[in-house]
C-alpha cells in the first residue's frame, strides 16, 4: 500500500438508519464516527430523531453519510445462493417486475442469498432529503444485513441475536438462517462495541458508517446505486488530488527552505573564512586544534549518552505508574544501544532521548490505552507502537513501544 493511501480514505462520516413503520412514520437513529490513528471513536450519537431535518443540528454540513433503510417499502427475499442477479434471476425473485425500477442488494451467507429490494423512487426520496440538508450520501444499505460486518465487535455470542426490533437466527456455522422484524425484539443485555457501551438503536447506524470508513478493507453489504458510486469515486478522487497537491507543495517549500539554509550556511562560512584569513598562521593552527578538541569531546558526550540533567529513573517511574493491569513489561531501555551492524566492535552507539519498552498483552487495546496515557506527560515528544505480534503458543501478544523525550 502506498504511504499516501491512508490520506485518501474518508476518516469522518455519519451513519443514518431509517426504519419505515407500517403507517409511514419513521424511526431515525444516527451516529457520527471518526478514525483517529487507526481507532474508531464516536463523535455524535443521536437516537429517536423526531424529524428528519433535526439531523442538521447534530451533524456538520458536508458530512459524508452511509444510509440504511428498512421496514415498509424494503422487500426481502431469501433464496438459494445467487452470485449475480441478472434479469432472469430477478424474474424468479419478483415476477412481472422490472429490475430497472429497483435498487438491489444481495447478501450471501453460506448457501443462502438474502435479497433486499427497494423502489428507486422511494430510496431517492431519502437520498435527496440528505442532499437538501447539505449532507453527502455515499452508500445505501437495506435491512439489518450490514450488521454482519460488525458482528464480531459486538458482545453477542448466541446464534439468536435480537436488537432494536431486528431478530436474526444463525446456525452452528454462524451462517444467517432467518431474519425478521418485531418491535418486541430487543437485546437481552446491554450491548457493547469492543469495550464501549452502545444503545442498541445505534448498532445499525454504526454498521452502516463502519462499511463506509473501512470500505477498502472489507466487503460492504450495500445496494447497487450508480449515483452514489459516482459520488464516492468523486470524493476519493478529490481527496487524492488534494493529497498529491499538498505533498507537491510541501516538497517545493522544503526544497526552498533547504536552498535558503544551504545558501545561508555557505554565506556564513565564507564570512568566517574571510575573518580567519586575517589572523596569523599560528592563530589559525590554534583554532584548528581547539575545534578538533571540541568536536572530539562533543562526540564523546553523545557516545556516552549525556543528556543534560535528566532524571531517567523518574521518567521510567512515570511510565510504570500509568501501566494498565492487562500489560506486563519484559524490558525497559533508556537510550538503547543501536544495532552493531555497520559499526566496529570497539564502537558503541546509542539512540539519544529514546526509551524502548517491550512487554506482553493478550490484546492490543490496552496497549493503545497505555500509549494514550503516556502522551499526556509533558516531557513526551512522540509515542509509537514499533510492533505487536501474537504468540499462539503462549496465547499472548508481544509488543514494543518507542518513546521519544
Amino acid at each position: 500500500m502506498s504511504l499516501l493511501e491512508q490520506y485518501y480514505d474518508i476518516n469522518d462520516a455519519g451513519g443514518v438508519s431509517i426504519h419505515i413503520l407500517a403507517d409511514g412514520s419513521l424511526l431515525i437513529n444516527a451516529c457520527r464516527v471518526k478514525v483517529n490513528k487507526k481507532q474508531l471513536t464516536f463523535e455524535e450519537r443521536v437516537t429517536d430523531v423526531e424529524a428528519f431535518e433535526d439531523l442538521g443540528r447534530h451533524f456538520p454540513p458536508k458530512t459524508f453519510i452511509s444510509l440504511n433503510l428498512s421496514g415498509k417499502g424494503v422487500l426481502q427475499k431469501q433464496v438459494e445462493k445467487i452470485a449475480v442477479i441478472d434479469h432472469q434471476q430477478f424474474g424468479k425473485i419478483l415476477p412481472n417486475a422490472n429490475p430497472d425500477d429497483f435498487y438491489i442488494q444481495n447478501f450471501i451467507s453460506g448457501e443462502r442469498s438474502f435479497i433486499s429490494l427497494i423502489r428507486k423512487a422511494e430510496a431517492e426520496r431519502y437520498i435527496e432529503w440528505l442532499k437538501k440538508m447539505d449532507f453527502v450520501p455515499l452508500m445505501l444499505s437495506l435491512g439489518v444485513f450490514p450488521f454482519d460486518n460488525v458482528i464480531n465487535q459486538v458482545n453477542v455470542y448466541e446464534d439468536e441475536i435480537k436488537f432494536a426490533g431486528h431478530h436474526i437466527q444463525r446456525n452452528e456455522k454462524k451462517e444467517w438462517v432467518t431474519v425478521n422484524y418485531r418491535e418486541d425484539s430487543i437485546a437481552n443485555f446491554p450491548l457493547k462495541i469492543e469495550l464501549e457501551n452502545i444503545d442498541e438503536k445505534l448498532v445499525l447506524p454504526y454498521a452502516a458508517v463502519f462499511q463506509l470508513l473501512l470500505r477498502n478493507k472489507l466487503d460492504p453489504v450495500i445496494a447497487d446505486v450508480p449515483s452514489l458510486e459516482k459520488s464516492l469515486e468523486k470524493v476519493e478522487g478529490e481527496r487524492k488530488f488534494k493529497t498529491h497537491g499538498f505533498v507537491m507543495l510541501a516538497a517545493f517549500l522544503l526544497l526552498l527552505i533547504i536552498n535558503f539554509l544551504v545558501f545561508s550556511w555557505y554565506n556564513d562560512a565564507n564570512a568566517r573564512l574571510s575573518e580567519q584569513l586575517g589572523h596569523s598562521a599560528q592563530n589559525s593552527d590554534d583554532l584548528q586544534k581547539v575545534g578538533e578538541q571540541v568536536a572530539k569531546k562533543d562526540s564523546l558526550l553523545k557516545l556516552l549518552g549525556w543528556e543534560e540533567n535528566i532524571r531517567k529513573s523518574k521518567l521510567i517511574d512515570q511510565l510504570a505508574s500509568s501501566l494498565p493491569a492487562e500489560l506486563s513489561w519484559s524490558s525497559a531501555a533508556v537510550d538503547p544501544v543501536k544495532s552493531s551492524e555497520g559499526h566496529s566492535r570497539q564502537t558503541i552507539a546509542f539512540f539519544n532521548r529514546t526509551i524502548r519498552i517491550t512487554g506482553s498483552s493478550e490484546r492490543i487495546i490496552p496497549v493503545n490505552e497505555w500509549m494514550a496515557r503516556i502522551k499526556t506527560n509533558s516531557w513526551v515528544k512522540n509515542v509509537q507502537l514499533d510492533h505487536y505480534t501474537f504468540d499462539n503458543e503462549l496465547n499472548t501478544g508481544r509488543f514494543t513501544v518507542i518513546i521519544d523525550y
